[in-house]
């Protein structure tokens, strides 16, 4: 029988199959391609090492950068917050001592964890990539499978480059279609976790397929890779294609010359066979898709744009009804209210769900000669430095400056409030990021989660808005793009 993308994956990687002892299966022993690392879940794992005697086992296939605690503002000062000032300077003292490679504040190749990996090319296809982050699933977008850990394992994988594993099910998320225009990969990933449940995904690897999937760019696959863990998941992919090759090609620790020939002759070996079999199957229209957003309090939680806040009477399961009660509750929100109507205080462009390059670019496009609402915070925060050195130098950021955001340095910022980019208790946020949860974003702070074009839209209206929901841009605010054309944000 044939086998799945993320079978053929796990196969390649065995170091020792488990055993059956007394009717029970021990886990997996598997190889470790690549290990990334930050300053939260690495210090025990380190000081682990080094109260057992054991050095690091392979620095080379280790990479470390900082990003969750880090400042976006006023990086060339000392860390104001002693609890991120003890955490960074602790990771540079273990990664000196250890000699792991480190990406530091001020580095061109700084920023979030997740960004940097694809962009320097170390992130490739049939790869297993682990990281002490729920959302390193971002990296199966290229093909590999990409997990997050705990310490204990950061520690193990550190020791031995391996880790034990139990053999998940694999699940198709099936989408074909095209996307109508202002809908993206974010809202894609969003209709899914509202069709199967926060939960839907769990015990599973998700290997997203079809016609929509495959259109799609690099960054866009890994916008969808990532929010796979709000899904319940262990983990997303996309088998590799011509567009990941693309993407790799010439990046730094991409293979070159006939070491990259014979790995794309590899890499094409990756799809799922066509008889092989999924545990299950998820089908998604992308044809009937529309902008989406969340009303509550996990990302599970969501409608079209379009459509109302839900009510409690609207769920047939009592779970579910008291969750919507305590959501709405939290969320200071009326049932039946149409999101539309929905007024928001920030808007945060950021994350490592939606903070590269293209990102940008689409929410630039909205905004490009429009005015921000007056009442509207928008922070905008790179994925890495290399991310806004290639957003200046297309002007992205006179864009956005110009229209009256903020423009940060890269780092987690306000996507999961442990640094000082957080909201006020009662603050509402049309956010880009990957979680809503009660105080995500700060204490008492109120998340809905958005796209880029969303954001952008909402930030000039003032209100949870499409770009169709915009006047159009006046004839002398068009600008003229880099081909002498003209372009207008509508």
């Amino acid at each position: 029988m044939g086998k799945t993308l993320a079978e053929k994956v796990w196969e390649s990687h065995i170091v020792r199959r488990g055993e059956v002892v007394n009717g029970q299966a021990e886990p997996d022993l598997l190889y470790i391609d690549l290990h990334l690392v930050h300053e939260v879940t690495s210090p025990q794992a380190f000081e682990g090492l080094r109260l057992a005697g054991r050095k690091l086992r392979r620095p080379d296939l280790t990479i470390a950068t900082e990003d969750h605690n880090t400042p976006t503002i006023n990086i060339d000062r000392p860390i104001a917050d002693p609890t991120s000032r003890t955490q960074i300077e602790t990771l540079r003292a273990n990664c000196r001592e250890f000699g792991v490679r480190l990406h530091s504040l001020g580095d061109a190749e700084q920023g979030i964890v997740h960004i940097i990996g694809p962009q320097l090319g170390l992130t490739q296809p049939g790869m297993t990539v682990v990281c002490g982050d729920s959302h390193t699933s971002t990296h199966g977008a290229f093909g590999s499978l990409a997990m997050g850990i705990g310490t204990s394992e950061v520690e193990h994988v550190m020791a031995t480059q391996t880790l034990p594993l139990t053999p998940f099910k694999t699940m198709a998320i099936n989408v074909e279609g095209t996307l109508k225009p202002a809908v993206t990969s974010k809202d894609i990933i969003l209709a899914v976790i509202a069709k199967i449940g926060t939960g839907g995904g769990q015990g599973y690897v998700l290997e997203y397929r079809g016609s929509a999937i495959r259109a799609l760019s690099m960054d866009a696959r890994m916008t969808i890779c990532n929010m796979s863990i709000e899904a319940g998941a262990r983990a997303g992919m996309v088998a590799p294609d011509e567009t990941t090759f693309e993407y790799l090609l010439g990046r730094p620790h991409a293979p070159q010359g006939a070491d990259w020939d014979a790995a794309v002759e590899y890499w094409r070996t990756l799809r799922t066979d066509d008889d092989a079999t999924f545990d299950a199957e998820v089908f998604l229209d992308a044809n009937e898709l529309e902008p989406f957003v969340t009303w509550g309090t996990n990302p599970g939680q969501g409608v079209s744009l379009s459509q109302s806040v839900p009510a409690p009477e609207d769920f047939a399961d009592e779970n579910e009804k008291a969750a919507c009660k305590r959501a709405l509750e939290y969320m200071a929100l009326e049932a039946g209210t149409p999101m539309k109507d929905i007024r928001v205080d920030t808007v945060f462009l950021g994350s490592c769900t939606n903070s590269r390059v293209e990102d940008l670019r689409l929410a630039a496009d909205i905004i490009r000669g429009r005015q921000k609402d007056p009442n509207i915070r928008m922070m905008v925060v790179p994925g890495s430095a290399r991310v806004r050195l290639e957003a200046e130098a297309e002007g992205l950021d006179k864009v956005f400056k110009d229209f009256g955001a903020e423009w940060r340095f890269a780092g987690c910022s306000m996507c999961l409030g442990m640094n000082p980019d957080q909201l006020a208790p009662g603050e509402r946020c049309a956010s880009t990021s990957n979680r809503n949860f009660e105080g995500r974003q700060g204490k008492g702070g109120r998340t809905h989660l958005v796209s880029p074009v969303v954001a952008a839209a909402t930030a000039v209206r003032g209100t949870l808005s499409s770009p169709s929901d915009l006047d159009p841009v006046p004839p002398a605010a068009a600008l003229p793009s880099d081909d002498g054309t003209t372009s207008h944000a509508a």
